[in-house]
C-alpha cells in the first residue's frame, strides 16, 4: 500500500512537473491565459470573487481527508496513552492531516494552474479528453504513450486503495459505535457482514449513477464537504471554548467558506444531498428498527456486586431474596417505609428485615450496553441495591439473573404500576430507559430465561 502511494504521488509529480517546465517554456500560453484573466474579469478583486464562486467546483480535489479521518482509530499512539487522554493518538492524527494538507494542497494549485494553461478549454467539456482526466492527458500528450499508460494504471490502483481504505476505516468505525447505541444488529459487530453490506451499497450506487463519474463525483464532492465543514466548525467551537480569540476568527473565517461552499456545491450538484437525505433517512430508520427490535435484550456486558452488595445478597436468611424496585429521586425514609409497607399489604414478604431495595440510576440512555456495577448501601436503615445504567427495566433483569446465579435463590423482584398513558411510558422506556418498568422487567426475564421455574418472580401491585 505504502509503495502504490509512493508510486501514484512521484508519477504525479513528474507530470506536473514537466507541465510547468512547459509552461515557464511557452511564454506565449502564459500570456494569452494571463490577457484572458484580466480582460475578462477586470481588477485582482473581482478575480478573487470569482475564484470563491467557483471555489466549489474544485471540491472533489480537498478528497482523501475523509479516508484520513476515518482511519484515525487505526494511528498507532504512545504506550502511556489511554482512553481518557489519547495525546500520542491525536499528535499522529494531527501529523496525518497535515501531512495530507500540505501535498493536496500543493497538487491542486500547481495542477490547476498547468492543466489550466496547457489544456485547450474544448478538452474539459463533457465527452471532451481531459474530462475528468486532465492529468492524465497532460501524462499522454506530454510525456509518452507508455508513461500514460502507467500513469493510468496508478490511477486505477490508487482509486481502489482508497476505497480500500474508506472501507477499513468504515469497518473501524460502525462496530464501535452503532451497536454500542443498540443502532445496528449484533452481527454488525462483526467484519465479514459488514463488507457484504458495504460492497452491495457500493455496487448499488455505481448501477443509479451508470458508472458516471462526473455524476458521482457531486455527490462524492458533497460528502467530502460536509465532512470538512463539520469539522471546521468543530474546531472553531472549541478554540472558542479555550477562549483563543485569533485562532476562534481564524477558523471562523474558514467554516464560513466552507458552509457556502458546501451549499453551493449542494445547489449546482444536487444529486449528492439527495443521495445524503436517502442515506441518513435509511440509517436513521433501520437504527430506530434495530433498538426497537433488540429493547428486550439484558444489554448488560458483565454484572459484578461490590462487597457490601454481595453481603445483602448473603446475609438472607429464608429461602427467597425479596427486592423492591425504588425510584432512586425520592431518598427520604418515609419513601422507603411506604415502598415496604404497600409490597407488605399487597403480597407476602416474609420478614421486612430481610427485604433490599433496588436503585437504578439512569446516566446516559443513548448508551446500549453498559456494565453493570452493583454497590451496597445502606440508607435510613434499608440495604439499597444501587446501580448506573443506561436504562431501567432491563438492568434490574439483568441483576436479578446475576443475583440468582451468585445464591441459587430464585429473586423476587416487587413493583407498583407506573402511573400515566402506556403509550407514553412506552415511547419514555424507549427514549430514555424509563417509563413501562415492571411489564418490560418481565418480557426481558422472559427472553433471558425461557425456563419457568428458573426465572425471577415479577410482582406487580
Amino acid at each position: 500500500m505504502v509503495v502504490l502511494v509512493i508510486l501514484f504521488l512521484a508519477l504525479n509529480l513528474v507530470v506536473i512537473t514537466v507541465a510547468l517546465v512547459n509552461v515557464a517554456g511557452s511564454p506565449l500560453l502564459t500570456a494569452d491565459w494571463w490577457g484572458a484573466l484580466t480582460t475578462s474579469h477586470g481588477n485582482p478583486i473581482r478575480i478573487v470573487a470569482i475564484a470563491l464562486l467557483v471555489f466549489p467546483r474544485l471540491a472533489l480535489g480537498l478528497s482523501g481527508f475523509e479516508t484520513g479521518v476515518a482511519v484515525m482509530p487505526q494511528i498507532k499512539g504512545r504506550n502511556t496513552d489511554t482512553e481518557a487522554s489519547p495525546e500520542g493518538r491525536i499528535k499522529g492524527a494531527h501529523r496525518l492531516l497535515t501531512t495530507a494538507a500540505v501535498i493536496m494542497s500543493t497538487f491542486l494549485i500547481t495542477s490547476s494552474l498547468a492543466t489550466t494553461i496547457l489544456i485547450p478549454a474544448a478538452a474539459f467539456q463533457p465527452g471532451g479528453a481531459a474530462n475528468g482526466r486532465a492529468l492524465a492527458y497532460l501524462a499522454h500528450s506530454l510525456l509518452g504513450e507508455g508513461f500514460g499508460t502507467v500513469y493510468d494504471i496508478s490511477t486505477i490502483a490508487i482509486l481502489w486503495f482508497a476505497g480500500a481504505s474508506a472501507m477499513a476505516g468504515l469497518l473501524n468505525l460502525v462496530p464501535r459505535y452503532l451497536p454500542r447505541f443498540g443502532m445496528a444488529p449484533e452481527w454488525a459487530a462483526a467484519v465479514r457482514p459488514l463488507v457484504l453490506v458495504f460492497t452491495v451499497v457500493a455496487i448499488f450506487i455505481t448501477i443509479i449513477f451508470k458508472a458516471d463519474v462526473d455524476a458521482q463525483g457531486g455527490a462524492y464532492a458533497t460528502g467530502v464537504l460536509v465532512l470538512i465543514t463539520s469539522a471546521a466548525i468543530a474546531v472553531t467551537l472549541s478554540a472558542r471554548r479555550k477562549g483563543e480569540r485569533y485562532k476562534t476568527i481564524g477558523f471562523g473565517v474558514v467554516s464560513v467558506v466552507f458552509v457556502y461552499t458546501t451549499v453551493a456545491n449542494s445547489i449546482e450538484r444536487p444529486d449528492g444531498l439527495k443521495i445524503a437525505v436517502l442515506f441518513i433517512l435509511g440509517i436513521v430508520l433501520v437504527s430506530l428498527l434495530s433498538r426497537l427490535r433488540r429493547s428486550f435484550e439484558l444489554r448488560a456486558t458483565y454484572v459484578r456486586l461490590d462487597e457490601d452488595a454481595m453481603n445483602f445478597v448473603a446475609a438472607v436468611d429464608e429461602d427467597t431474596i425479596r427486592i423492591i424496585s425504588h425510584d432512586p429521586k425520592t431518598r427520604s425514609a418515609s419513601a422507603y417505609r411506604r415502598k415496604l409497607s404497600h409490597a407488605a399489604q399487597v403480597n407476602d414478604i416474609g420478614n421486612p428485615r430481610n427485604v433490599l431495595f433496588m436503585e437504578v440510576i439512569v446516566d446516559d440512555s443513548s448508551d446500549f450496553e453498559t456494565a453493570l456495577e452493583v454497590h451496597g448501601i445502606t440508607r435510613h436503615g434499608f440495604k439499597i441495591l444501587q446501580v448506573h445504567s443506561s436504562n431501567v427495566p432491563n438492568t434490574i433483569a439483568a441483576v436479578l439473573l446475576h443475583v440468582r446465579d451468585a445464591t441459587g435463590l430464585i429473586p423476587h423482584i416487587y413493583f407498583r404500576w407506573t402511573e400515566g398513558n402506556p403509550i407514553k411510558n412506552l415511547l419514555k422506556y424507549l427514549l430514555i430507559g424509563e417509563g413501562e418498568i415492571a411489564p418490560v422487567t418481565r418480557e426481558v426475564l422472559r427472553e433471558a430465561e425461557p425456563d419457568l421455574t428458573q426465572r425471577p418472580w415479577v410482582h406487580v401491585g
